[in-house]
């Protein structure tokens, strides 16, 4: 019976604490979205600027729970928190919220350049990051670590597509690539939410297969050297 319930209490404490990491990856962008959301009402076009503000605040306390509490160190968090910071300032100071409809494109395409830039110099990002959590194949790391670059890439791409058509804010005729696209920026703050981490989901089960092919424990045995 205390086997059992131990292992029950082991169980409860690992759901919690996936449940936390997802709370501090994913909680800032929450943030984001509904203090825009709930602040057009009270402050109208400036409600941007004051999501903005929430957003960068709640980011630094994501990572700092993330390295008093949790007792870990997230680079992509890292990264985050220093684009977020930079651009969410820029754009508060500045009035413009060129900058905060931009910092997507720049964080994405960071993450995309970092990892093929690795690659060019024989390191695997990917591989470091991860490879203390399972072991893989040399090719299947390589494979798993170009489709997320590709994705990044990607991401980058449609926020361009996103920002650049918004029609109620600062985004000129010249700015745009697409005549018949048109939304508000109302749309462009929700799909940072509601639309992006459906395609980051979607995007990550595509890739579960791999990762169940290949991947074991570390020390598990030596497949990690069979080809993929």
């Amino acid at each position: 019976m205390q086997n059992k319930d131990a292992a029950g209490m082991s169980q409860n404490a690992k759901t919690l604490g996936q449940g936390s990491k997802l709370l501090v990856d994913v909680g800032p962008a929450a943030v984001f979205m509904l203090a825009y959301n709930l602040g057009r009402g009270t402050f109208g076009d400036d409600a941007i600027y004051w999501a903005t503000g929430l957003f960068m605040a709640a980011t630094a306390a994501a990572l700092g729970y993330a390295l008093i509490f949790q007792k870990r160190f997230p680079p992509m968090l890292v990264v985050t928190f220093v684009i977020v910071t930079f651009f969410g300032a820029i754009t508060i100071y500045l009035q413009d919220p060129l900058f905060i409809y931009i910092k997507p494109t720049i964080l994405n395409l960071l993450f995309s350049f970092t990892i093929l830039g690795c690659f060019a110099f024989g390191f695997n990002v990917w591989k470091a990051l991860f490879g203390s959590i399972f072991e893989m194949p040399e090719r299947a790391w390589f494979i798993l670590g170009v489709r997320w670059a590709l994705f990044f890439a990607f991401m980058a791409l449609l926020n361009e597509v996103l920002w650049r058509h918004i029609t109620d804010s600062v985004v000129t005729d010249s700015m745009r690539w697409f005549e018949g696209l048109a939304w508000t920026e109302s749309f462009w703050v929700n799909f940072r939410f509601f639309g992006t981490y459906p395609i980051f989901f979607v995007f990550v089960l595509a890739n579960v297969p791999l990762t169940l092919k290949y991947a074991k424990e570390p020390g598990a045995g030596d497949t990690a050297e069979t080809q993929a």
